[in-house]
């Protein structure tokens, strides 16, 4: 599902007149009625409730009057406020509050902070309040009037908040919050998600969010400018293929994780774990010799390979070249730890490595030259010592680095952000507070690198949104059954068959690829 920017939305409504003949005004009231549908899908007996209609001046308060109007159809007597003077509404949104007037709906007009104050207590007691006051133009913090009214809506505890597009005091293309905002039970969206519906803090106001179509060309959607996407399930249809009858092992990949020190072995076998569970065919944790017990123990489909160590029990620089022949996938640096031979280690495999790389942890700290085409786990806290600077916002700095180091880099966290070379960007829509617990990382990296080894379940961007989808739910469902407070990262383990089984389950099994 594409994100959009708000300048972008506003291209899209303009082409879609200019190149395709929809009028703006139709547009206006597609998206009145979709908002209209929406609310009687939602409410039983809509007409018997009191509803309010906060309009603003500008084209969201243009769909405020196309919703009058059509709960008006609907038998519904709305309370309609209008929060400007008459004159300084133009085009369509005039055109539309000139036929509510015409139907003899006018609204009620409040220019001042008193005349809010007086008119409010009418509906204080509203089942519904519709707020159709700023749209995504909005750039600058909320004051005066508008503050006032945004700042009372709090007062109205009987009523379910639907916002029209976005929560009224939202940028439409940032997760922050610079100021008072509408908090919306419900937000019904117009062509495409915003940014502020995906990101938090932001993404808290919106409430449940429903994308509604109001008739811009779909030919409008698929340029390759348009590149922010929200990860789901339609995004990796391979993933329902189920696998040929006449499977071997060997087909679904043969991954190595390499990691592991004294004090650190978890890291390392979980990620080998997840990479199983998560499908890859064959899989070896090659690990500090001291370390290799503790790990061929957690789960005796595991593989392993001793390595010699250092005195402080991490991995000694040595040639590794026998132990990755074979291999197709390569994931490296959890639990791995920073010594001086390790680093040199690093450093030698990352440079001849010729078989897809999934970089985590230490191993991206002992790097000074990132190779291309690499896929990089980090969460903010470490892409901020990459970057040399905090991380002030997450999708633009993941795809400047993605871009400029020609890397696959998923930036972890509450809403994961994967960005590509191409400067594309995914945000992953499965996760949760819960799995902010040490090893959630380990087992990402070990569910990517056993997806990435199994070619079957498409393109490389594909495998990577299916790995970071899976990974956030069956945190999900974790968290649901066991509370987000007692989650440990090997409980993603335990769920992820069942994330599995949602994914696939969503869309009928196809059969296999051939």
């Amino acid at each position: 599902m594409k994100i959009l920017t708000a300048g972008q939305i506003r291209e899209i409504d303009r082409l879609s007149t200019s190149q395709f003949g929809i009028p703006g005004i139709l547009l206006m009231e597609n998206a009145g009625m979709r908002v209209a549908e929406t609310l009687a899908d939602r409410f039983e007996d809509l007409a018997s409730l009191t509803i309010a209609i906060l309009c603003g001046k500008g084209n969201n308060g243009g769909d405020g009057f196309v919703v009058a109007r059509q709960l008006i159809q609907k038998g519904c007597t709305p309370f309609v406020f209008l929060f400007a003077d008459e004159d300084d509404v133009r085009g369509d949104a005039k055109t539309n509050l000139d036929i509510l007037k015409a139907i003899g709906a006018p609204p009620t007009l409040i220019t001042t902070e008193q005349d809010w104050l007086d008119e409010k207590m009418e509906v204080l007691d509203a089942d519904i309040v519709i707020d159709a006051l700023l749209g995504t133009g909005l750039s600058k913090r909320v004051d005066g009037l508008y503050r006032e009214v945004i700042d009372s809506l709090a007062e109205f505890t009987r009523a379910t908040i639907v916002s029209v597009d976005v929560p009224s005091g939202l940028q439409a293309d940032s997760g922050r919050i610079i100021g008072p905002a509408v908090e919306a039970d419900l937000t019904v969206t117009f062509t495409a998600l915003k940014m502020c519906l995906v990101l938090p803090p932001a993404s808290k106001h919106a409430g449940d969010v429903i994308v509604s179509a109001i008739g811009n060309p779909e030919e409008l959607l698929v340029s390759g400018e348009l590149n922010v996407h929200l990860i789901e399930p339609s995004l990796f249809p391979a993933a329902r293929h189920m696998r040929d009858e006449v499977s071997h092992k060997g087909n679904f990949g043969r991954v190595l994780v390499i990691g592991g020190s004294r004090g650190k072995s978890g890291a390392a076998a979980m990620a080998g774990q997840a990479a199983l569970r998560a499908g890859a065919g064959l899989v070896t944790v090659a690990t500090a010799s001291g370390v290799v017990p503790v790990i061929a123990a957690s789960m005796p489909e595991l593989m392993t390979e001793p390595l010699r160590e250092t005195s402080e029990g991490t991995i000694a620089n040595q040639d590794l070249a026998p132990v990755l022949d074979g291999k197709t996938v390569l994931a490296i640096g959890p639990g791995l730890s920073t010594s001086d031979e390790t680093v040199a280690l690093v450093r030698s495999i990352v440079k001849n490595v010729a078989i897809p790389l999934v970089i985590d942890a230490d191993a991206l700290n002992a790097l000074t030259d990132i190779p291309s085409g690499a896929v990089l786990t980090r969460h903010p806290c470490e892409m901020a010592r990459l970057l040399g600077r905090s991380v002030k916002d997450r999708v633009a700095d993941a795809r400047e680095f993605a871009m400029a180091h020609r890397v696959y880099l998923v930036l972890k966290g509450f809403r994961t952000v994967i960005a590509t070379p191409d400067g594309s960007i995914y945000i992953n829509s499965t996760g949760n507070p819960g799995m902010a617990s040490a090893g959630t990382g380990d087992i990402l990296t070990g569910m990517i690198s056993g997806i990435l080894a199994q070619e079957h379940l498409g393109g490389l961007v594909e495998r990577l949104c299916l790995a970071v989808h899976l990974h956030g739910l069956a945190g999900d469902l974790a968290a649901e059954e066991l509370g987000e407070e007692c989650m440990v990262a090997t409980d993603l383990l335990r769920f992820l068959p069942a994330a599995w089984k949602t994914v696939t389950e969503r869309f009928p099994r196809t059969t296999p690829l051939r």
